[in-house]
């Protein structure tokens, strides 16, 4: 079941939800002087009166833009407004919306953006599909340099693509209504948007109905983060037993990264299993983490049972090679949770269907965007479809729960569930941060968490953690604050399981 408070609707979708609230007896009207009023408020609060362009469109995004501009010049501010038809040619709620506007409206090739202080483009939003032309690509490209407040989605950005085939607005600001578009989350859309307010036009209740959302917004009220609570009689075996594929001699450092990370998110026991000329390094550099030699010939699914391994890690700097390829296929067929990264998808480059056939609903796959092409190739070219839907048919695909990593993380299951993660921040986009992420999954999969739930957790953690990270900061740096970043999810945890035993009533 989608959680309401987190969707994320697809362009269509909201035309239905719009539809579905006007015959629940919300009118259409009532939606356009909810939308009006939340688009002046948002930049009532953030700004003083001045001087301000509203550009309005032909329907009902320009619809907003008349009951916003109504508003703004009741409260003071000196607004001009510039619509792309004359009102007499408007139709239905945008027509009823610029009757009450009292000013004058001029036309767009009017309009000299660097006059004014604000410029709020309700031109288009979500709805178009097709690049930007004549006056309002003109006025997209000068206001480059301004400050420009969005009604839904800038005008020029699709808002299920989350791109733009032209010229496009940038907003500081966009104010979006009901339930995020995949624009508002997925990049470069995202970027285009600045700060986004999700206002609330009052939609009533049973709107999923007719338009069912495309993905959750990550969040830690969708899932539980296990071995936060430890029981009084716990020891270490029972907290899920971890293990991580290290590298030849030389190349450890990546899945150091991982077990290192995997020990702080709460596996109470885990192995770093490396090439015989890989164990002292390894034994030198890690402490709390047991390193053990395993032999290179042996089937990877007995190494595994013998370390009584509930999860393992795989790929980090293990190589591009034949004994990483079949040393993953051997883990598939042992049956525990697998965390499958780097150069453990590389290596199935010329042969994914292989690796396809061998993964099971226990395996988590972390590709970056160039890994995904690799092993994806069909999917990753499709340019009809955002990185939700790609995301979604590979994991289809996969059979395995897929973590297309980047600003915009996408966490896909078999099963069509999709969230898409963007609490992180750029400074994660570094050399072993991954490795970090794939470690936090590993454990969290040993402790028993579903992997769908395991991989999204660890995705917004490492994301908590990567907003800590300053400059100058390093994956070292960033595991130092995954501690940090599990007590504040603890906290958000426990203040919102003592917010609802205080809501419920007593029995």
């Amino acid at each position: 079941m989608i959680d309401q408070r987190h969707a994320v609707l697809s362009v269509q979708a909201m035309g239905a939800a719009d539809a579905f609230a006007i015959r629940q007896g919300r009118s259409g009207g009532a939606l356009m002087d909810a939308a009006g009023g939340a688009i002046a408020a948002a930049i009532s609060q953030r700004w003083s009166p001045r001087p301000i362009a509203v550009l309005c469109g032909p329907g009902n995004n320009g619809g907003d833009g008349f009951e916003a501009a109504a508003i703004l010049k009741a409260l003071g501010w000196p607004v001009a407004l510039f619509a792309m038809k004359p009102v007499a040619e408007l139709e239905g709620d945008a027509a009823r919306a610029a009757a009450r506007w009292s000013g004058e409206v001029q036309g767009l090739a009017a309009c000299d953006p660097s006059r004014f202080s604000l410029v709020l483009d309700a031109l288009f939003g979500a709805g178009l599909s097709r690049p930007l032309t004549g006056e309002p690509a003109r006025l997209a490209e000068a206001c480059k340099a301004l400050t420009v407040i969005a009604a839904d989605v800038p005008s020029g950005v699709h808002g299920d693509r989350a791109s733009a085939d032209g010229p496009a607005f940038s907003a500081a600001l966009t104010i979006t209504f009901h339930r995020y578009k995949p624009a508002h989350v997925l990049h470069p859309g995202r970027a285009a948007c600045g700060e986004i307010v999700l206002a609330d036009v009052a939609i009533p209740d049973g709107w999923m109905d007719a338009a069912p959302p495309t993905a959750e917004h990550n969040h830690p009220d969708l899932w539980t983060v296990p071995g936060l609570a430890i029981d009084a009689g716990a020891h270490k075996h029972q907290r899920g037993r971890l293990c991580v594929l290290s590298g030849g001699h030389g190349a450890s450092g990546a899945a150091r990264l991982s077990a290192e990370a995997g020990l702080i998110a709460g596996a109470g026991y885990v192995t770093l299993l490396c090439p015989p000329d890989a164990l002292t390094e390894c034994a030198i550099a890690m402490e709390a983490v047991v390193t053990r030699a395993f032999d290179l010939e042996a089937d990877f699914a007995e190494v595994l049972d013998g370390h009584r391994a509930q999860a393992a890690v795989m790929g980090p700097g293990a190589g591009r090679n034949e004994p990483t390829r079949r040393r993953v296929l051997q883990a598939c067929g042992q049956g525990a949770a697998l965390v499958l990264d780097a150069d453990a998808l590389t290596v199935f480059e010329d042969d994914p269907d292989s690796l396809f056939k061998a993964l099971h609903d226990r395996c988590v796959l972390t590709p970056h965007a160039g890994e995904f092409s690799r092993i994806f190739s069909d999917r990753a070219a499709r340019e009809d479809l955002n990185k939700i839907e790609i995301t979604r048919q590979a994991a289809a695909r996969a059979g395995a729960v897929i973590v297309l990593k980047g600003p915009d993380t996408v966490i896909a299951a078999p099963d069509g569930r999709v969230r898409v993660n963007t609490h992180a921040s750029p400074r994660l986009a570094t050399a072993g941060t991954g490795d970090v992420l794939a470690g936090l999954i590993g454990a969290f999969l040993a402790q028993g968490a579903d992997a769908f739930d395991a991989a999204s957790a660890a995705v917004w953690i490492h994301g908590e953690a990567g907003r800590q990270m300053g400059p100058g900061d390093t994956a070292s740096g960033l595991v130092d604050l995954l501690a940090p970043s599990l007590r504040h999810v603890r906290g958000l945890q426990s203040r919102k399981a003592a917010l609802r035993r205080l809501t419920q009533p007593e029995r």
